[in-house]
């Protein structure tokens, strides 16, 4: 009798298995970052902060999506990746709307709150790449979910830049200009996905089957 993790099949199966655990948690994690985001980026002022309370919900949105694809066909898995990138353009664009806001209405932000949350964001991403690392070169579903966890350490540092300026400065542009870059690194991933996603879809559209027959 054969052992069971020698057939294709059951060796996919566990590989569904792992992806499936990894992204519940990283889910899980985000969601949870999301709302404590949210809710010191209103309370502090803070531009930066909301833009990344915003990754953070749009991770959760991501991942919740990257668990439903998980085993499915490439097909579904590229279709995913497009809905991530338009969602995270989406994002991208409504910081940068949020950043005009500062600019006509100016407010000081509570750079300790920044300060504070964004160590907290800091060590919650590290986290969650840690856990995704194994899992970025398996397909472009999991590939897109690295991408995103990658950024959010980009995005977390960004943070704790923007409340060192604020103190240091005794301004708000600081953190109006570290939310304009969180935006802009939303803004560059989403095309990076979705360039990778449409040209798999594409490989599998009709008219690639007919011309590959």
């Amino acid at each position: 009798m054969t052992d069971c993790c020698s057939n294709t099949a059951c060796e996919l199966e566990k590989l569904k298995e792992r992806q499936y655990g990894t992204l519940k948690l990283v889910l899980l994690i985000n969601l949870f970052m999301f709302f404590i985001e949210l809710s010191a980026g209103i309370l502090a002022g803070s531009t930066a902060l909301l833009a990344d309370s915003l990754d953070m919900l749009g991770d959760t949105i991501v991942y919740s999506f990257s668990l439903y694809v998980v085993g499915r066909t490439d097909v579904w898995k590229a279709n995913a990746a497009i809905l991530k990138g338009g969602i995270m353009a989406g994002f991208g664009i409504f910081v940068l709307g949020q950043a005009i806001y500062k600019i006509i209405f100016p407010s000081l932000p509570v750079f300790q709150t920044i300060g504070a949350i964004g160590f907290l964001a800091l060590a919650a991403n590290t986290f969650c790449l840690f856990l995704l690392w194994n899992h970025r070169e398996e397909d472009i579903n999991m590939r897109s979910v690295w991408l995103c966890s990658r950024n959010d350490i980009v995005a977390n540092v960004s943070v704790l830049g923007a409340g060192f300026g604020v103190w240091l400065t005794k301004g708000q542009w600081p953190d109006i200009l570290i939310g304009v870059a969180i935006a802009g690194l939303f803004l560059r991933t989403s095309f990076s996905v979705l360039k990778e996603a449409f040209a798999l879809r594409s490989n599998y559209s009709p008219a690639a089957a007919s011309s590959n027959s």
